[in-house]
């Protein structure tokens, strides 16, 4: 039995697993990993390790959820199927630990804490009040995250670089494939998406089953959210 059908035949709440495993990991980090590192670099660190075991499966798994659907339950009204539900509740998760690390440690962060909780809203009420739309959502959260692997690492290795050359060298050489990958997920394929998401929804398309609030704040929030990683991306290239 394949990871999606697994998920599928899952039929109990995976939330409170999610954010255990994450909690968890965040913890390894905090307290074993990067124990001995200066104190913003081990808050950055511990941040990134949950990052990295989110980032790809959710892409991957995001990916495989919406693909083996039935082609007409790719939609943007289609109900939530189980496995969506799953990669909803898995984000959820990491979302949450990592916003509760911003908001104990970093609480001056406000541009991520405010990533967070957008994010958050757009799942949650996805997941727990409408109960439909999740495959748009989860293509938007597969073109967030494919650049996980590579952003991830390339913080890493920017946070220890100045102390070791090896890091330095690894950062000099994902810095321009993550830059590229970046900009096409999140510059090109995303706006795309983006106007092809709100041009549906806006038409009314979706009003029996999704409130007009709820869908203008899905395209508000993750429209603010493109222009500022467009923003963030030009001003490292720059």
């Amino acid at each position: 039995m394949d990871f999606m059908a697994s998920l599928a035949a899952e039929k109990r709440w995976l939330f409170p697993k999610f954010f255990a495993m994450y909690a968890t990991i965040y913890c390894v980090g905090q307290l074993v990993m990067f124990r001995q590192w200066a104190s913003r670099q081990h808050l950055d660190s511990a941040s990134c390790l949950i990052s990295l075991f989110h980032g790809t499966p959710a892409a991957l798994a995001a990916a495989e959820a919406s693909l083996t659907l039935p082609v007409g339950a790719r939609s943007f009204t289609a109900p939530n199927a189980r496995p969506q539900d799953h990669v909803l509740d898995h984000s959820i998760a990491y979302f949450a630990v990592d916003l509760l690390h911003y908001l104990v440690f970093l609480p001056r962060d406000v541009l991520i804490i405010g990533h967070h909780l957008a994010t958050l809203f757009v799942f949650l009420t996805c997941r727990y009040l409408v109960r439909h739309g999740a495959y748009p959502l989860l293509v938007l959260l597969f073109l967030a995250e494919v650049t996980s692997l590579l952003q991830n690492v390339w913080t890493l290795t920017g946070i220890l670089r100045d102390q070791s050359p090896t890091a330095a060298r690894v950062y000099d050489v994902v810095s321009l494939p993550f830059y590229t990958l970046y900009m096409l997920a999140r510059g090109v394929a995303g706006p795309l998406f983006l106007l092809k998401m709100a041009a549906f929804y806006l038409s009314g398309q979706a009003v029996d089953v999704i409130p007009w609030w709820v869908r203008i704040s899905w395209i508000l929030v993750v429209g603010i959210g493109i222009v500022i990683s467009n923003l963030w991306i030009w001003n490292l290239l720059i």
